[in-house]
């Protein structure tokens, strides 16, 4: 099968569950042409500032254009990290970020574990780039009127996918044809 072919490099940028085999972002990853990943954290691995350095760090080794592709987590570090950095983003896909104010399921961190890790409170100024946030009628994560005002308020445009979860392996889903659209929609 023939890669993916972009003029930007795609980043990845995983939530916390970080490199999952059977994952939209694994297995988009493996269809990309240009692509990058930011790397598992090997130890605390809630320290946003930490995963904050690991996006800055992998995006300093790309020249070009970058679309960022992010999920969950993913998406409320490309929101930290485009408030403490500067760099021309050409656009990013931000699927399905979860809401810091919600109860979240038995499994996730609490929202006083990540206040402690620098989580709260999450930027919600305009990001300096285009944006495209996908969310999901039924996620246990976040309501789709939550995702709405995030969206909002980063400027991005709100795509709703309908009834799709967490858009994970939980939720039924391994690959997402449609995040390859949305990436070539950005990358125009």
């Amino acid at each position: 099968m023939d890669k993916l072919q972009t003029a930007a490099t795609v980043l990845i940028v995983p939530g916390l569950r970080e490199h999952v085999a059977e994952h939209w972002q694994t297995l988009l990853e493996a269809r990309l042409e240009k692509v990058r990943s930011v790397p598992p954290l090997t130890t605390d691995k809630l320290d946003l500032a930490a995963r904050i350095r690991a996006i800055q760090q992998t995006l300093e080794q790309i020249d070009g254009p970058v679309i960022l592709v992010a999920h969950s987590a993913g998406v409320l570090m490309v929101a930290h990290w485009a408030a403490q950095h500067s760099r021309a983003i050409k656009g990013a896909l931000l699927a399905t970020p979860p809401d810091l104010d919600a109860h979240w399921p038995a499994g996730y961190p609490s929202a006083q574990t990540l206040q402690a890790q620098g989580w709260n409170p999450l930027p919600r100024g305009p990001l300096p780039f285009r944006s495209v946030v996908a969310a999901s009628t039924n996620d246990p994560l976040a309501s789709l009127e939550a995702v709405t005002h995030l969206a909002e308020g980063w400027g991005a445009e709100l795509r709703s996918l309908g009834a799709v979860g967490h858009l994970n392996p939980a939720a039924g889903f391994g690959a997402w044809p449609d995040a390859e659209l949305l990436i070539q929609e950005l990358d125009r």
